[in-house]
């Protein structure tokens, strides 16, 4: 890959950061440089993590990340939309979600890098064969990761008081999450629907 390539790559892997953090930034409501700069940060270190265990992973279980990892990242932000879309109709001391919780941070973080294993795998076969050949991509991966999480996170707290007055922030969000699975979940089938078909 080329640095253009990777730059391509970086970025699309961060759009799910970007729209997530879209609607964290809703439901948050106002601006806490803390808050947003934590998600930032464990969004962009699970993008750049998880490319790097599918690279490490590649030469010992390959075939068992790639069979099970679309189900996990689909199962987790179905999850969570699920009980976002259930605590909209709930009073808001019951709510579970809450995007300055560490344990909701880390959830999304998770779930939102989990199909990155993939491009992992694609690395260890297309000639990335040592970890300083990997690092650039990681770091680029990482930063594209932050920085679009960091956007995103204005983006919604700019526009979230027009959201709020037209819908349940909570209730779009977790719309939002189930999207991203179900994205995730067909994008990695209709791959390896294509990939069975022509053998």
């Amino acid at each position: 890959m080329n640095l253009f390539d990777i730059w391509m790559l970086s970025v699309a892997l961060a759009m799910d950061c970007f729209t997530v953090s879209i609607a964290s930034g809703v439901i948050q409501g106002r601006r806490e440089w803390p808050v947003i700069l934590r998600i930032a940060f464990l969004f962009g270190l699970f993008q750049a993590m998880m490319p790097f265990f599918g690279w490490l992973a590649t030469n010992y279980f390959a075939h068992y990340i790639e069979a099970y990892d679309h189900w996990v990242a689909f199962g987790l932000l179905a999850f969570l939309g699920g009980k976002m879309i259930y605590e909209s109709f709930q009073p808001e001391e019951q709510h579970f979600f809450n995007p300055r919780k560490l344990r909701t941070q880390l959830l999304l973080a998770v779930a939102t890098s989990i199909d990155a294993l993939a491009v992992g795998i694609s690395f260890a076969v297309t000639g990335y064969s040592s970890m300083s050949l990997l690092l650039e991509p990681l770091v680029w991966i990482g930063l594209a990761s932050f920085f679009f999480s960091v956007f995103g996170h204005l983006l919604g707290l700019r526009f979230g008081e027009a959201v709020r007055r037209r819908i349940r922030p909570e209730l779009l969000g977790g719309i939002i999450l189930i999207l991203i699975g179900v994205k995730i979940l067909l994008t990695h089938i209709s791959i390896f629907s294509s990939f069975y078909l022509s053998e």
